[in-house]
């Protein structure tokens, strides 16, 4: 259970050596957290050793940080390097997954092991593969801890830790001292966090945090803050455009207002007042079949906007070039007055996307055209480091961004347009149960570059499967199986046998 127990003393474990391990990826301060539990023990009478091995890389494999200590007598301990399975007195995790992996691995176990873990997550490469929701399960890894372990304590030690203006080796360290596992008063804590040298007051505000959080026994996180109502400013001619299209949100159904008015803004910032028209046009269309529940206005205002709002080179560049990325970078790269920040962006575009936005017509020809699509993946398609933090840098990607004017002239928007008409054609046509689940195929495609590929590929086969139990009474269950098994896998593997399954009955 998440609630307190007596401090440990030192003879509590086994041979008076109390073990400590710290599972941490990188940029969590694991190797901060590890010198200050040295610090502390060598500053308190003890003997202390820290070693740690390193993970394969970022998400792939995090780095073991072990901390053995005793009290100093006579003799020299003799302290090992590296944590047993079964034989571990404190694990402390900087991230709820970790905390599994630990229990996986033998290191927590319920006579002896205090578990102190945070909750949030850094999502693994495994996890954001897939192209559905491929997050495991946290209630999981919590009801293993509960299970695995002596006592935990969890809460989300990040977030703590960035409303106190600190990291959250400094929330762990003061979930270390709230547990009572160490037999080291909080003042002894403290100065081994001052003895550091950097960052002490953010560092001592996180600790104070951490360790109350540690001690109320609950899963502390910090309040949630509701996003500002959006303001709209511009020429007053747009002003009265826009103000003309909210008023025609108002007689959307209730239960679909808030996600149209979202997703109005949406295709609005997108492209401009004419594009929002034409949003509200076409969810009126599908508004009409409502049976009146909102349900399926909802459905739509979500996908269609989603539809419309595609991810093309010009949308890309607008959104590395927007000032308030800039500042939310800065925000989270924790920058202090006087530092500089150098921002490069990765980029490797593609023959079709460089295609995408010259005029359809001629973009259209040239897709056709085996020898051009080679030259231009030729110039085009390679690696590049772009600095838009630097005037040159910016100015290409800002120039780009600026090219909404001639968005609706490219190739790549009469594709979409094209895709978003025949898709609602087919909705059009279908009874409601049907048209909702056609309407949430829209998610299989998202991204842009070869995922957008894929997204797209995988619409037409779960569309086409959807005409072959269109007829049935249980179609939109098909419709929804057939869009969760190509939302499994990458390849497409679990979507090939479910389309087998539908044609051995259609």
């Amino acid at each position: 259970m998440n609630a307190p127990i007596r401090p440990m003393r030192s003879d509590d474990a086994a041979g008076g050596i109390i073990k400590l391990a710290i599972l941490a990826v990188g940029g969590q301060g694991g190797g901060v957290l590890t010198n200050w539990i040295e610090a502390l023990a060598r500053a308190n009478g003890h003997e202390a050793q820290a070693t740690s091995v390193a993970g394969v890389a970022q998400r792939t494999g995090a780095t073991v940080y072990y901390v053995e200590m005793a009290p100093a007598g006579e003799k020299e301990t003799v302290f090992s390097l590296m944590p047993a399975a079964g034989d571990v007195d404190i694990m402390i995790t900087a991230e709820l997954m970790e905390a599994g992996r630990a229990i996986m691995r033998g290191f927590v176990t319920p006579d002896r092991t205090t578990l102190i873990t945070s909750t949030h997550r850094a999502l693994a490469v495994s996890e954001k593969m897939v192209p559905g929701d491929g997050i495991a399960s946290s209630e999981e890894v919590l009801a293993a801890a509960e299970i695995a372990a002596r006592r935990v304590i969890h809460a989300d030690f990040d977030a703590l830790a960035i409303a106190s203006g600190s990291v959250i080796s400094a929330t762990l360290f003061g979930a270390l001292a709230g547990s009572g596992a160490l037999p080291f008063r909080r003042e002894a804590f403290e100065d081994a966090i001052r003895a550091g040298g950097k960052g002490v007051e953010p560092s001592l505000r996180a600790f104070a945090v951490g360790l109350d959080a540690a001690r109320s026994g609950t899963d502390a996180t910090p309040p949630e803050t509701l996003d500002a109502p959006y303001r709209v400013s511009g020429p007053e001619k747009l002003l009265a455009e826009w103000a003309h299209l909210q008023d025609r949100l108002g007689v959307s159904p209730a239960p679909a207002r808030d996600i149209a008015d979202a997703g109005l803004r949406k295709v609005v910032d997108f492209q401009d007042i004419a594009y929002g028209r034409e949003y509200l046009d076409r969810l009126d269309v599908i508004a009409a079949q409502d049976s009146g529940d909102g349900n399926l206005t909802r459905e739509a205002a979500k996908y269609i906007a989603n539809a419309m709002a595609y991810d093309d080179l010009i949308r890309v560049a607008d959104a590395k070039t927007r000032a308030g990325r800039t500042a939310r970078i800065a925000q989270d790269m924790r920058l202090t007055g006087g530092q500089l920040m150098q921002v490069t962006e990765f980029m490797h575009p593609r023959a079709e996307e460089i295609v995408s936005i010259l005029p359809a017509r001629m973009g259209a020809r040239w897709q056709q055209n085996p020898s051009r699509m080679k030259l231009i993946d030729r110039l085009f398609n390679r690696g590049r480091r772009i600095r838009s933090d630097g005037i040159i840098g910016f100015s290409m990607l800002y120039l780009l961004g600026g090219m909404k004017g001639w968005r609706r002239r490219t190739l790549r928007h009469a594709q979409e347009m094209a895709h978003i008409d025949a898709w609602l054609a087919r909705v059009q046509s279908a009874p409601e149960p049907v048209a909702i689940e056609l309407l949430r195929n829209q998610r299989l495609i998202k991204g842009y570059s070869d995922t957008h590929a894929r997204g797209q590929s995988k619409f037409a086969r779960v569309m086409e499967g959807a005409r072959l139990v269109e007829h049935r009474e249980d179609a939109a269950d098909w419709i929804r199986r057939l869009r969760e098994a190509a939302l499994q896998d990458e390849e497409g593997k679990a979507l090939d046998g479910a389309l087998q399954t539908v044609k051995s009955f259609a």
